[in-house]
């Protein structure tokens, strides 16, 4: 890596903990969306800076994509702000160090990016391209990869996806059919319980005067 892409790469990275700070402290859940879609942006970005188009491209369509809107979907069925929690988070602070120490101390004995002494640049990537055109029949490698001989990784990860959002769907739908049917107070609609309430307040938003 040149000096430029490591200071490209150190700004980013630096960003991204910004933003992972912000999203975090943040109570309104708007905005943290709004974040979290730019956090996933500049993971994208990050990845390009690595050489890695496909995942960058994945995680544009993906994290800052579809979750986004699954996001404001799931926003309009619920309250604008988050509730303040009495509770303190340091047992989860504790872990989350604790993993992230560790996910820095195994990289730390991983070869450079691009190494060309690596084990994946001498064995299985020779491989792939002097097979590629033999076995597949197509040009591309990158193509060849994903969708041939790492085939089922491929598949596993496009059920994953398709799983998650086939079950974030039925939650949305789910709260749709709870906010349509009672009020804020869990009352049946119409019955003089909170059914009645504008819809602002059956999403906790306060009407206007």
């Amino acid at each position: 890596m040149t000096p430029s892409t490591d200071l490209l790469t150190a700004l980013i990275l630096t960003l991204l903990v910004g933003t992972a700070v912000a999203v975090v402290r943040m109570r309104g859940l708007f905005p943290a969306l709004m974040l979290m879609g730019i956090f996933s942006l500049l993971g994208a970005s990050w990845m390009l800076v690595l050489d890695a188009p496909d995942v960058a491209f994945t995680e544009a369509a993906v994290g800052a994509g579809v979750s986004t809107i699954l996001g404001l979907t799931a926003l309009a069925l619920t309250a604008r702000r988050a509730k303040t929690s009495s509770r303190k988070p340091w047992p989860a602070l504790v872990i989350v160090t604790i993993t992230g120490a560790a996910l820095v101390y195994g990289m730390s004995d991983a070869p450079g990016v691009g190494d060309p002494a690596a084990p994946a640049s001498n064995y299985p990537v020779p491989s792939y391209v002097e097979r590629t055109d033999h076995d597949i029949h197509i040009p591309n490698v990158v193509t060849a990869v994903l969708a041939s001989y790492r085939g089922f990784d491929t598949l596993g990860e496009t059920v994953v996806i398709f799983t998650a959002g086939i079950a974030v769907l039925a939650l949305i739908g789910g709260v749709a059919v709870s906010v349509r049917n009672t009020g804020p107070a869990g009352g049946r609609a119409g019955d003089g319980q909170g059914g009645d309430q504008p819809d602002e307040l059956a999403r906790g938003v306060e009407p206007a005067a």
